[in-house]
């Protein structure tokens, strides 16, 4: 993806680029965390503006994108959560602002209560931008992943990429903007060796066994928190926006109309403008170099 990002190496297994400068011991840092079956590829609306405000990373989880996807895993969320801190740690960040996308919020949430009680490093606020937070109905496409061998068989006889496709065209607002480089970019790592497999791992264990114990920790979040929804998401529903703005205390709902479950995609110029000001009016973005 040559759009100014810059490999970055690391100890975990986890594909991270990073735009913008490298970040000075105990510096903040801007970290993006996709959804189930995403990459980096989600933030490429994102990222290269939040580069150009200091140091920003986006994260490739083990199993997706580019990074490695190990045979056995294992691929629960709290264990992605955990790979995140010990990056974190390798680079010495003083403090992150975490932004998570569906799944991806998800593991946001769950590194920020899980560092609650270790705080080795700051997360200084949270960007939820359509985020798994709460027991829900799963996806279609997460449910799949419980049968294995009728996904396989369906991958086998229909092709992932008409799958991705067909899914991509059930969870945005106009099925029309779907095109041809989102496609191809969701389909690559799941047409990688190991996959699909990674993918469906992930999705077996994607409903954290403990997770009425993380949801009670939500009321202890008191970072500045920003929920971002679009107005017709089929995959997370906009009730746990609405949950999350609630019982969170430092917490606010912004949401997108005529857009669906990837704001960062479908409304990449109205979803980064509502995340600048958030960023701006808690300094956590300097406003002189924020884009009209």
């Amino acid at each position: 993806m040559n759009d100014g990002g810059v490999a970055e190496p690391t100890r975990q297994p986890l594909a991270i680029r990073r735009y913008g400068a490298a970040p000075e011991a105990g510096g903040h840092a801007y970290l993006l965390i996709h959804g189930f079956g995403g990459s980096s590829f989600t933030w490429r609306g994102w990222a290269p503006a939040l580069g150009a405000l200091g140091t920003t990373y986006t994260v490739d989880l083990t199993g997706f994108g580019d990074a490695p996807k190990p045979g056995k895993g294992p691929y629960d969320l709290p264990t992605q959560a955990d790979r995140i801190v010990a990056f974190a740690r390798d680079r010495h960040l003083g403090a992150m602002t975490l932004i998570g996308h569906s799944m991806g919020g998800g593991v946001a949430l769950l590194l920020a209560t899980r560092l609650l009680d270790r705080p080795s490093v700051d997360v200084r606020a949270l960007v939820l931008v359509a985020a798994a937070a709460y027991p829900q109905r799963l996806p279609p496409f997460v449910g799949l992943s419980r049968h294995p061998r009728l996904t396989r068989g369906l991958a086998k006889s229909i092709g992932l990429r008409r799958i991705v496709k067909t899914t991509l065209r059930s969870i945005v607002h106009d099925p029309s903007s779907v095109d041809d480089a989102q496609v191809d970019a969701y389909t690559a790592p799941l047409e990688s060796e190991g996959g699909l497999e990674a993918a469906m791992a992930t999705g077996r264990s994607i409903v954290p066994p403990d997770l009425d114990e993380i949801t009670a920790k939500y009321p202890r979040l008191t970072m500045p928190t920003l929920a971002l929804w679009g107005d017709a998401d089929r995959v997370v529903p906009i009730w746990v926006g609405q949950r999350l703005a609630r019982e969170l205390p430092r917490a606010e709902l912004h949401v997108l109309e005529a857009c669906g479950h990837v704001p960062s995609e479908e409304r990449p110029d109205a979803s980064l403008a509502v995340l600048l000001d958030f960023l701006e009016r808690y300094e956590l973005a300097p406003p002189t170099r924020r884009n009209p």
